[in-house]
């Protein structure tokens, strides 16, 4: 099993609107990937972030079969729309994948 977790943090404004406004888009936008990409499993996105250092506004936590499904939901037509979108509003990113 593979789990995949990002954290952003996200511009004051970006895209004609404020930094939570963005956050609940994103939200929305990736849990909508949920059933639309196969290698998939699970998604969970918290907004509601406390306690976090470095300071982040998301988190993703994801997880796949294989680092193949991983590698198949990166280039998914559907994740790179949330990807377009999220390119415009992010101030800083990190990642981490692991094996379990």
């Amino acid at each position: 099993m593979i789990k995949h977790i990002v954290m952003w943090t996200l511009k004051d404004t970006a895209e004609g609107t404020d930094r939570v406004t963005n956050a609940r888009k994103m939200k929305e936008m990736l849990e909508a990937l949920a059933g639309l990409i196969p290698s998939l499993k699970k998604i969970e996105v918290g907004i509601e972030v406390f306690a976090a250092a470095p300071v982040c506004d998301v988190i993703l936590y994801s997880e796949f079969a294989t680092r193949a499904d991983l590698d198949a939901y990166q280039v998914h037509p559907e994740h790179l729309k949330v990807v377009a979108f999220v390119k415009q509003v992010v101030a800083s990113r990190s990642v981490v994948d692991y094996e379990v």
